[in-house]
């Protein structure tokens, strides 16, 4: 009764013509985003930080998330169309799409995406809204211990974001806590790695380095090696988009497995949308009857994917709000603005601002209504948006980017970090590190340092108070296990390797 009641409470606030207005932008942003490659979820709720300041923080998280989940919606349209995935969630959506789309059937392959993309999102939110409260009202109970050992296996977990070079990831965490570290120290007073600069003093800005990271450097890497641009002139009917009966039996299955599996994996740190759309086709490869037909374009490699990537942004909520801890970059981005927007995310977020998180999932529902309505009847045009050259939209996204930094604070010092982060960015794709567990090393940084030392002092100075109390122990067991995860996967290999030789 409590959750209806709640949840009455959200609607009365996601119901309101402003905050209508700006989901209904935030949706729409979002698919613009998922439809023009190399942009992505993370780049564009960066660049709205800035734009959000003088709205109400409801409104402005509302506006991120639409971001954030409508982003999912449009990348599946160009990569069934043009085989170019909008966003990297969209890869494995390509392989089968696109298949569909040269043997003349467009029309049910980005129907399916768009209703498979809004029962996983529904299904998401769903289960957002159950298991959220519960597992807030369990966190009210952690203490100094216990969120260090949540925040470490949060880092720790980063290693999903590295793909198969884990290494790389923690090198990008490491730095991120490095740059957590600058500016004054909360407990002591004493300024660390300022240089003497007073605008050290507060820390380095979240907003210009995340913009720097993602935005910049994205500009500065299309500047060396352009984007291939192309379009196509498909002409589709809005009848032409339904799928018809066989495709549903043939998709049922699918899209629920991938559903629940891109909700429940997109609740951990790392997880986030693309490894879910990965996990869910080779899951659904496995199970199918007829393996060798994926990849040849059946139905079933869309929704599997695109079912499993949309219930990813809802199950990525859920620790974001009840633990404070992002599952990935685009959550990691979001938790900062809810800071800088003066709320405190964690389990005491549902009780003292419940207007807040009800009206945000709440409004959630709203967008993904939005989101068929927009993407259903609007393919062809969001494919004519692809036409837009890259060296038109380049300077256009510089130009926000710099004018929202500049304005979030009047200080050129934003700027300058922005541009610092952005060639930070660019050496980082060079190499191949990952961005992601850099921005999450930052967000999570005071918080990690903070919840270390009040342990220790309640401990006085004895390590063991991580591991003798239960749930700081087995998250410190979780943690220490995914630190150590590539060493031992190796060592078993090569254990398996010397019994084959043997």
């Amino acid at each position: 009764m409590d959750i209806f009641n709640n949840l009455l409470l959200g609607f009365q606030v996601a119901t309101t013509g402003e905050n209508l207005l700006f989901c209904f932008i935030g949706v729409l942003i979002g698919t613009l985003i998922g439809v023009l490659p190399g942009i992505g979820p993370v780049t564009g709720i960066a660049i709205l930080i800035p734009v959000t300041f003088g709205m109400n923080s409801t409104t402005a998280i509302i506006t991120m998330a639409g971001v954030y989940y409508g982003a999912m919606y449009g990348g599946s349209t160009t990569s069934i169309l043009i085989n170019l995935p909008g966003e990297s969630a969209s890869v494995m959506t390509m392989l089968d799409g696109y298949q569909m789309a040269k043997k003349g059937r467009p029309g049910p392959a980005l129907g399916m995406a768009a209703l498979a993309s809004f029962i996983a999102g529904t299904f998401s939110i769903v289960m957002l809204t159950l298991v959220a409260p519960p597992l807030a009202s369990f966190a009210v109970s952690f203490g100094p211990p216990e969120y260090f050992a949540l925040t470490f296996a949060g880092l720790t977990l980063v290693s999903a974001l590295g793909g198969d070079a884990p290494v790389k990831a923690y090198i990008s965490a490491v730095l991120g806590l490095m740059i957590a570290c600058i500016g004054i120290d909360a407990i002591s007073g004493v300024g660390r790695f300022t240089f003497d600069s007073m605008n050290l003093l507060d820390g380095v800005g979240f907003i210009g380095m995340a913009v720097g990271l993602f935005a910049i450097a994205e500009i500065f890497e299309n500047i060396e090696e352009p984007i291939k641009q192309v379009f196509s002139d498909v002409k589709l009917g809005i009848m032409s988009l339904f799928p018809n009966r066989q495709d549903w039996k043939d998709s049922f299955g699918a899209l629920w497995r991938g559903s629940l599996l891109g909700f429940f994996i997109g609740t951990l740190p790392g997880g986030g949308a693309t490894l879910c759309s990965f996990v869910a086709y080779a899951v659904e490869k496995k199970v199918s009857k007829h393996p060798e037909k994926f990849g040849t374009g059946v139905i079933e490699g869309v929704a599997a994917p695109e079912g499993a990537n949309n219930a990813a942004a809802g199950g990525g909520m859920v620790p974001m709000l009840t633990l404070g801890i992002p599952s990935g970059g685009s959550t990691a981005v979001m938790l900062g603005a809810l800071m800088i927007h003066g709320l405190r995310p964690g389990p005491m977020l549902f009780s003292s601002n419940p207007e807040f998180v009800w009206g945000l999932i709440a409004s959630m529902y709203i967008g993904n209504v939005f989101l068929v309505i927009l993407n259903m009847p609007m393919v062809g045009l969001w494919v004519q948006l692809l036409k837009v050259p890259y060296k038109i939209l380049m300077p256009l996204i510089l130009t926000i980017a710099a004018t929202g930094i500049f304005a979030t604070d009047n200080n050129i010092f934003d700027m300058w970090i922005m541009f610092f982060f952005g060639a930070i960015g660019y050496v980082l794709r060079k190499i191949d590190i990952p961005a992601a567990p850099m921005v999450l090393a930052l967000v999570l940084g005071s918080k990690l340092e903070m919840s270390l030392r009040q342990a220790l002092t309640l401990s006085h100075g004895s390590m063991a108070i991580f591991f003798t109390r239960p749930i700081a122990a087995t998250l410190m067991i979780v943690a220490l296990l995914s630190l150590f995860s590539p060493l031992l996967i190796r060592l078993w290999k090569r254990y398996r390797a010397q019994l084959t030789a043997a």
